[in-house]
């Protein structure tokens, strides 16, 4: 262990015994927030979590997640980026010259949410490969991890960031909801996956409950997010087996339940993913908060 991960593991001993988490993707600019979000924020931190990234997932937002990083220092952090459906909307290099700006900010600490979803027809193929090629290539040039969304599309993307070889940054497959087949192609290629409440949806043999439960996922490429408002944790879920029901605190569930809908899921249900998370890897909650926000920290560098 570098001096580095000695002096990080040193400041999260606390996560032993406060369960403390960082929630790598939020959509905190979502009008969702727009008249709470003060309660939002503090209702994460009463929560446990430490820090949230938010994620930009076009020009406009991107600037608007950054703008929150200044409202919240310290505890909100920031993505620049251009989702696959929104890359269409990149037609001119006045376009690209903002959301340059915008992800060379310090308190920006990755270029995405980026990449390849052929699941929908909001932007055609051809143009998505075009825009995340370029952000990529901001992405090697800032130094800057990679935020990447990816449905249907792995062929494709893996091509992509393929070409950029050694140039290329840590990579994170954000909002993991792939097959296992995917999730150990990703592995192997080094990247972190980020998993949220869909945990509790996927009821398929062959999924994110899988990769943890065999231990596939090594705690050092795992990441935790509530992708908010949307994947929303649903503890009720009949198919999710007794010993992972029973890792959930009353705690955690107390935040889900009083905050959090299908509706609009928070950043407070973080801790309850974690627990979901550690159930189905035999392990204790507090391990994988330490590993995960280990990992989070290291890997964006945020400030403590």
């Amino acid at each position: 262990m570098t001096s580095e991960e000695t002096h990080i593991s040193e400041e999260l001993k606390g996560c032993y015994e406060n369960l403390i988490v960082i929630d790598i993707g939020a959509n905190l600019t979502n009008k969702k927030y727009g008249r709470d979000l003060d309660s939002v924020v503090q209702r994460a931190k009463d929560a446990g979590v430490q820090k949230i990234m938010v994620t930009g997932t076009s020009v406009r937002n991107s600037k608007e997640a950054l703008r929150l990083t200044r409202l919240y220092p310290s505890t909100i952090y920031s993505t620049a980026g251009v989702h696959p459906h929104d890359a269409k909307s990149m037609a001119d290099e006045e376009m690209w010259a903002e959301l340059l700006e915008t992800a060379s900010a310090p308190e920006c600490v990755a270029v995405g949410e980026c990449g390849l979803n052929y699941t929908k027809d909001f932007s055609e193929p051809h143009v998505q490969r075009e825009v995340f090629k370029r952000q990529v290539e901001m992405a090697c040039d800032l130094r800057k991890p990679l935020f990447v969304h990816e449905k249907e599309a792995q062929e494709d993307l893996i091509k992509i960031l393929d070409e950029f070889g050694a140039r290329l940054p840590p990579v994170v497959i954000h909002s993991f909801t792939g097959t296992v087949e995917q999730g150990i192609r990703y592995i192997e290629k080094g990247y972190y996956l980020g998993i949220t409440g869909y945990i509790c949806k996927d009821k398929s043999d062959g999924g994110i409950r899988r990769l943890l439960s065999e231990r596939i996922l090594p705690l050092d490429k795992l990441l935790v997010e509530t992708d908010s408002p949307f994947m929303y944790p649903n503890m009720r879920a009949s198919k999710l087996p007794l010993h992972v029901k029973e890792s959930l605190t009353e705690r955690s569930m107390n935040f889900v339940n009083r905050y959090c809908t299908f509706q609009r899921n928070e950043p407070c249900a973080l801790p309850a993913v974690v627990e979901l998370v550690a159930g189905f890897l035999a392990t204790s909650p507090a391990d994988v908060a330490l590993a995960t926000a280990f990992n989070a920290l290291k890997l964006f560098g945020l400030s403590q």
